[in-house]
């Protein structure tokens, strides 16, 4: 897969694919259906995305706390995984955020991509204060040569698959129900950095990830998998939250222990999929009360990932 993140610049390669438009946070069962749709509709041209970094929303709603349901490099992944073979992630600052809707379509797809087709969901809205809606980018492409496919948005009882059903599910601590819609187990992905050893000394040792900008769920202990840097998945119990008995509860992290294992992990990246949430985070009166809890947790977290294939 090829990644460009100056549209300015984009390699001859990357002419005349077919390229989808949108954030892709999650790449969820809803992105790969307009990816789906946009490989059926040009099966013989390259399928490549257009995104953009950061989130637009974190131009535009600084004030906003960490949303993110995934870094770059994940989201670039997991478009691979779709079929994805040409990635261009614009730099969405303050001037492209000034950027006309006819400049848009112009310099970035015409001039900057040379895109054979494009397609998008029906609420894609674009260019400086979102001027451009479908009706007006179809009808700037279709002047270019360019063909357009307007997918509709997948849905199912509950409706349309999106970020925003996905992240609600998450701060609601129903992370199955998230992956249901995602097509696989959230997770958060970070360096194992140095923490203050206290779970080492509970006769459970955990890696620590900061959330960095990814969504905070619902604070509690959780049965985890855990994606290690050369592919294996370990099982595991992870609290995520303040750690109001030993924490000055400042800021949230996750401090996941994996079972059965007995290695350095200080500095690598792992990734911690979300299985199920077991219980509410709790402050306990002692360490020992804690050490207890912490027990019991990991008993059932591996009694809810043997039922899970974990």
């Amino acid at each position: 897969m090829t990644f460009c993140t100056d549209w300015r610049a984009v390699p001859r390669s990357y002419w005349g694919a077919a390229v989808a438009l949108g954030n892709f946070d999650g790449v969820h069962r809803g992105h790969a259906h307009l990816l789906q749709s946009l490989k059926m509709a040009r099966p013989g041209c390259r399928l490549g995305v257009l995104t953009f970094e950061p989130h637009p929303r974190s131009l535009f709603r600084p004030q906003d706390p960490p949303f993110r349901l995934m870094r770059p490099e994940v989201r670039a992944a997991a478009l691979k995984e779709q079929g994805v073979s040409c990635i261009v992630q614009a730099d969405f600052d303050d001037a492209f955020s000034h950027l006309g809707a006819e400049a848009f379509v112009r310099d970035v797809l015409i001039e900057g991509l040379h895109v054979a087709h494009v397609a998008c969901g029906a609420d894609f809205a674009f260019g400086h204060r979102r001027e451009g809606d479908v009706a007006f980018l179809e009808q700037l492409l279709v002047e270019h040569g360019v063909g357009v496919s307007i997918v509709p948005q997948l849905a199912d009882v509950a409706g349309p698959v999106s970020s925003s059903r996905i992240r609600r599910l998450l701060q609601e601590g129903y992370p199955e129900k998230a992956a249901e819609l995602l097509g696989r187990n959230w997770a958060i992905t970070g360096e194992v950095v140095k923490g203050d050893q206290r779970g080492r000394l509970l006769g459970f040792p955990t890696a620590n990830i900061a959330l960095g900008e990814h969504l905070e769920p619902a604070r509690g202990v959780y049965a985890v998998r855990v994606q290690m840097p050369d592919g294996r998945l370990v099982p595991g119990v992870a609290n995520l939250g303040r750690r109001p008995t030993i924490n000055d509860g400042r800021e949230s992290r996750l401090e996941a222990h994996l079972f059965d294992l007995d290695e350095d992990l200080y500095g690598q990246i792992l990734g911690v999929e979300l299985v199920a949430l077991l219980r509410d985070e709790k402050r306990f009166a002692s360490l020992d009360e804690l050490k207890a809890q912490i027990a019991a947790d990991a008993a059932q977290a591996k009694q809810v990932l043997g039922k899970t294939g974990g």
